[in-house]
């Protein structure tokens, strides 16, 4: 492990309790390099979606959903990219079977290392396996993926709340967005989350 990281994690608490523009923009910088340093779960809130979109529960049924909007898919593409030019280490890409968290992780990751499965699955399209999905999420949070490096979980942001029970409004976890998780045995600590944009800039201000 980085012999700095322990000092980031100080300073991330701190600066957690701050708004400030430059603080937020300290904070993302701490986050990203704490997904540099492996060991993390990040649990990826799918692209920016079509608002005039409505979801029907049909989990084949891709016009009956809320899909990525034109925004949305180029977000996912650019996110995908940060992530290479960032040299942030991943080695298990997990994704919701909903079409905007599928699209979200292969147009970010590439189709090949994407696994879908119903263990992240949102609320509305889980049906018998609501119970499987709420049971999978904080297991897959504790655990890490292996040294040194990341597990993405390409999601939804209402399951997230379900398990965490607390709040994730679109102020901390928009579209595109990203809470990232130190995994432990008990439970998994926030170290913070971060904007699909702030990711962007941190990647594209070091090129």
């Amino acid at each position: 492990m980085n012999p700095t990281y322990p000092k980031l994690l100080i300073l991330a608490g701190l600066l957690l309790a701050s708004s400030s523009p430059a603080t937020a923009q300290s904070q993302a910088e701490i986050l990203v390099a704490a997904m540099q340093d492996g060991g993390k779960v990040i649990y990826l809130r799918h692209a920016a979606t079509n608002p005039n979109e409505v979801d029907t529960g049909r989990l084949a049924d891709r016009a009956g959903q809320r899909n990525l909007s034109p925004a949305g898919i180029e977000q996912a593409k650019e996110i995908g990219r940060a992530f290479s030019s960032l040299h942030i280490p991943v080695n298990e890409v997990l994704a919701s079977p909903v079409f905007r968290a599928r699209d979200t992780a292969e147009l970010a990751f590439g189709a090949d290392r994407v696994m879908v499965t119903m263990d992240i699955v949102a609320d509305e399209y889980a049906g018998s396996q609501l119970r499987q999905m709420l049971d999978a999420i904080p297991g897959l949070l504790r655990t890490r993926a292996g040294p040194g490096m990341n597990r993405i979980m390409v999601g939804h942001r209402t399951p997230l709340e379900m398990v965490m029970k607390r709040s994730f409004p679109d102020t901390v976890l928009p579209e595109g967005g990203m809470a990232v998780f130190q995994p432990g045995e008990d439970t998994p600590r926030l170290l913070g989350t971060i904007s699909g944009e702030r990711f962007i800039q941190s990647a594209t201000s070091r090129r």
